[in-house]
């Protein structure tokens, strides 16, 4: 088993939902935390909870991952003692609107993937040669179900987080010959702001999409990632596809 203690970890979009929740495992591990979110403010007022939780120190940015130079200025930037860091955590992500392809809104569309597929890359390309430099690290990608199934109305999500399932594989491959490793993390329905962030603020709305069945929550995925990361270090986790009980697949559910 890989110790994580003092270890650096890296979690974009870490403010709320599956972010924050990995937040609290990595710390209750004793990891030191990088955290990266637009809402920097929600990560300042995380901080002391997080060192309650075992994280010897954490740190907290303000970065907006579909912005390239911020990006790379941002991580060229840091501290000397956050520049090392052990384990990324690509969690920044989102789905905007439920139209059919001939209906949907261009600034949705470009919202997802310039966030889900160009930041993500914005983020791994920064980061990765400085891993493949120190020969260690490991990368973790929050894909989905929706990467393996397409559904009604997600085309344009589904289709980015299929693309993020050939960059996690590529990137493994391009990877192999090194001792850094490349995990995606696939989920079903998760209950967290995902819904109400794609329905615009309709909270009414997003809790219709949870009623009559138990989905994840935040902190199962959080486990789950910690878990991957935490194998003995010849052990490589590909893929994982979560969902709960109720759930098989994006298109099938148990509602009572």
């Amino acid at each position: 088993m890989t110790r994580l203690n003092d270890s650096v970890v890296f979690i974009t979009g870490a403010s709320a939902g599956i972010g924050e929740a990995c937040a609290f495992a990595f710390a209750a591990e004793g990891a030191r935390l990088l955290l990266a979110a637009r809402r920097v403010e929600r990560l300042r007022q995380m901080e002391p909870k997080l060192r309650e939780a075992g994280a010897p120190d954490v740190h907290s940015i303000s970065l907006d991952v579909r912005h390239s130079g911020a990006v790379g200025t941002t991580i060229a930037n840091l501290p000397e003692n956050w520049s090392t860091i052990d384990v990324l955590v690509n969690n920044a992500g989102l789905s905007r609107g439920l139209e059919k392809v001939h209906e949907g809104k261009l600034q949705d569309w470009e919202e997802m993937i310039d966030t889900n597929l160009k930041g993500l890359l914005y983020v791994t390309r920064s980061i990765v040669p400085g891993m493949v430099a120190r020969g260690r690290g490991h990368i973790v990608n929050l894909g989905s179900t929706a990467g393996e199934v397409t559904y009604p109305g997600g085309a344009v999500y589904c289709a980015t987080k299929a693309g993020l399932k050939s960059i996690n594989d590529g990137l493994r491959i391009d990877l192999l010959g090194t001792p850094v490793r490349v995990t995606s993390i696939d989920p079903g329905m998760v209950e967290t702001e995902f819904s109400e962030v794609r329905f615009h603020g309709d909270k009414e709305r997003a809790a219709k999409v949870y009623r009559g069945l138990t989905p994840l929550q935040a902190k199962d995925v959080a486990e789950a990632i910690v878990w991957a990361v935490s194998r003995p270090a010849h052990v490589n986790i590909a893929h994982v596809l979560m969902t709960s009980v109720d759930q098989a697949n994006s298109l099938l559910f148990n509602r009572k």
